[in-house]
This record gives structure tokens, C-alpha cells and sequence, in this order.
């Protein structure tokens, strides 16, 4: 069993050459946001989520984007209500925010 039962990584990769990056999307915002709302809700620690900062994940063209973990589900997200979305449904319950997720295809 792993020790934590899920585990979301959020792109905040900044690029100083002027490149697109996560950074610039709103990522750090939806990071903090998703922190505050796990821990709030009693999720965060040992057996439950984590919410993790990552460098670049390789997917810029769909900035910004988060990953969940074990499932590999990659996502994209507009604003808060997006956050509290995949908290609420996936991180939660284990239930995939389909409209959020971000197509294979997408890469850099």
C-alpha cells in the first residue's frame, strides 16, 4: 500500500525566456487553493492526499495542469471551482473529472 492514498502534482514551472509556461496560467493560485481546501477538509497526511509542487511536467500547451496519483489522471483547470471540483469528486471520492481532463495529446 502506498502511503498516501492519492498524490496531486501541480506544474509551477516559471520560464525566464519568455516561453509559455504554468507559471504564467494561474497554477500557483490553483496549488494553494487546492492545499488549503484538502487540509480544510481533514484529507491531508498519511494514508489520505497530498498536494505537491512540480517543475515542468512537460505539458505546457494545456497549462495549467495538475496530475493525480496513482491514477495518472492528467488535468487542466480554469479557476477555483475547477480546483474544488477535483477535490471534491476525484481526490475525494476517486471519481475522474472527466471535463477536466486533459487529452493525450497535449504535450509541450
Amino acid at each position: 500500500m502506498s502511503y498516501y492514498q492519492r498524490h496531486i502534482f501541480f506544474c509551477l514551472n516559471q520560464r525566464v525566456n519568455g516561453e509559455s509556461s504554468c507559471g504564467d496560467v494561474g497554477a500557483k493560485e490553483g496549488f494553494d487553493h487546492c492545499k488549503a481546501r484538502v487540509k480544510a477538509a481533514g484529507l491531508s497526511g498519511a494514508g489520505q492526499v497530498r498536494v505537491n509542487k512540480a517543475g515542468c511536467l512537460d505539458r505546457c500547451a494545456g497549462g495549467p495542469v495538475a496530475v493525480v496519483y496513482p491514477e495518472g489522471t492528467w488535468y487542466t483547470f480554469i479557476d477555483n471551482a475547477d480546483i474544488d471540483e477535483i477535490v471534491d469528486s476525484h481526490l475525494l471520492k476517486g471519481e475522474v473529472v472527466e471535463r477536466l481532463v486533459l487529452p493525450p495529446s497535449v504535450g509541450r
